[in-house]
């Protein structure tokens, strides 16, 4: 019973850091919804409605994915062991819930996700903290005086990089000049992080190494560049919406 009361009410401080940034990016998406076209109330039920697909999604897909050892168990189905989630699929249902919503209500899909960018590039600077916490997305071993020591070795500080990058990233955008052209906000934010994290990923101690020592979250990270950059010239083509 004790650990089940800890687990409650002391949550794993990386979890809290998340916890306070999905807080504070939703109140300064908030602050700048109506910019883009979207009122309060539609953009409060979008977050609603998307959060709770996120985290029913993310359980249900986990339970798919091991539907024998919930068979086994049925009662692990209401756990709330936070490890028993799928963050993929949690993302697919939080997206399929946010684009039924938005089209019920005529929200335009760029100017949403316009809207929702400050929240997204707060979550960022949130996992930045996040891994530096609980120690994850760490850095090779380096004789750099800014090292920190992690798991036995002096390391690079990934996470402080990425939580420098998410932060000028939030800085650049929030402080960036209206653009009436929607979904410019959005595929900039999303060109910065990705730009961002092929120079961190070359410091990175973990992921999956291909083609004689490229990553191959650098090789996902050139492609999704490559997709946005083409997006980008396509809206800034388009009249303005």
């Amino acid at each position: 019973m004790l650990t089940l009361f800890r687990n409650i009410f002391a949550p794993p401080r990386h979890m809290i850091l998340l916890v306070l940034a999905m807080w504070l990016g939703l109140l300064l998406s908030e602050k700048r919804a109506e910019r883009h076209g979207i009122g309060k109330d539609n953009f409060n039920n979008l977050i609603f409605y998307c959060f709770l697909a996120f985290i029913l999604g993310g359980r249900v897909s986990f339970i798919l994915q091991n539907i024998l050892a919930f068979i086994k168990n049925p009662l692990d189905i209401i756990s709330i062991n936070p490890d028993l989630f799928d963050l993929f699929g949690a993302i697919v249902a939080a997206g399929i819930a946010g684009l039924i919503y938005g089209q019920r209500r005529g929200l335009l899909f760029w100017s949403t996700l316009d809207a929702l960018t400050p929240f997204f590039a707060v979550i960022t600077i949130g996992l930045g903290f996040s891994h530096l916490a609980a120690g994850t997305a760490f850095g090779k071993e380096t004789d750099l005086p800014w090292g920190i020591n992690l798991w036995n070795a002096s390391r690079h500080p990934t996470q402080i990089y990425e939580i420098i990058a998410s932060f000028l990233t939030f800085i650049l955008l929030w402080f960036k000049k209206y653009n009436p052209r929607s979904g410019i906000l959005f595929l900039t934010f999303t060109a910065l992080i990705t730009g961002f994290q092929l120079f961190i990923q070359a410091f990175r101690a973990d992921g999956v190494l291909i083609l004689n020592g490229i990553r191959q979250t650098q090789i996902i990270a050139w492609v999704i560049l490559i997709f946005i950059f083409i997006l980008l010239e396509i809206r800034l083509k388009e009249k303005v919406t």
